[in-house]
């Protein structure tokens, strides 16, 4: 309590925006097992550079490129249902916080700063990952790419927007994430960025290291003030 005290209006007028994938959840091994379980039903392995491929892209723009690269006669619309089936149940059920994350959640709102969650997930999966992992009702805005007609978070656009319903200037803002396009992304957007680690990114930590303004390999780590 006398922590959570001491925080009011530490971050008056700031902003904190997260990714959810590989970011505040422990979640990316959900997207591996289901690549594995999906392509593995057509007859194809996992290609080593898939993930880094498609990591920044709109969801249906991963399913359109996957179609193209293994040939398939599925439409894009069936490879999502497919897709969300196969990864609903762990969201749901198996995939946590990263540790720390939801202590600093709290105390971030107690500071008040404004909160928002920008994300690859589809509705579909995002909100019941997020309320199962008790975090739903902590954020003043979820968004997701594509929302806005943007492009995936190669694009700085989705953190624009996301500032904009917020109501707090791209300056203000603290960008959360865990691929090194996105952080690049929040970086053009003129925001400041923290790199979290996730062994989904180990190929590109130390690009990560470098462009971020700041690292973390957990929430108890995070910046009590933000920018």
């Amino acid at each position: 309590m006398a922590n959570m005290v001491n925080a009011a209006g530490v971050n008056s007028g700031r902003a904190a925006i997260f990714d959810l994938d590989g970011t505040l959840l422990d979640s990316m091994g959900v997207w591996d097992a289901v690549d594995v379980e999906f392509l593995g039903r057509r007859g194809f392995d996992v290609p080593a550079d898939y993930m880094q491929k498609v990591s920044a892209m709109q969801f249906h723009d991963i399913a359109a490129y996957t179609i193209r690269r293994f040939g398939l006669d599925d439409t894009p619309e069936e490879l999502m249902r497919e897709w969300n089936d196969l990864a609903y149940e762990a969201y749901t059920t198996t995939v946590e916080l990263k540790p720390g994350a939801r202590a600093y959640l709290e105390w971030l709102r107690a500071s008040g700063a404004r909160l928002a969650v920008a994300t690859s997930m589809l509705p579909s999966l995002r909100e019941p990952a997020m309320r199962h992992a008790g975090i739903y009702d902590l954020f003043d805005v979820v968004v997701g790419t594509g929302d806005d007609g943007s492009s995936g978070k190669d694009n700085p656009v989705i953190f624009l927007h996301t500032a904009q319903l917020l109501g707090v200037k791209p300056a203000h803002c603290t960008v959360f994430e865990d691929l090194l396009t996105a952080v690049e992304s929040a970086k053009r957007a003129g925001m400041h960025v923290w790199g979290v680690q996730d062994d989904s990114s180990a190929m590109h930590w130390e690009r990560i290291c470098e462009t971020a303004d700041g690292v973390l390999f957990d929430f108890t780590q995070a910046p009590r003030q933000l920018t």
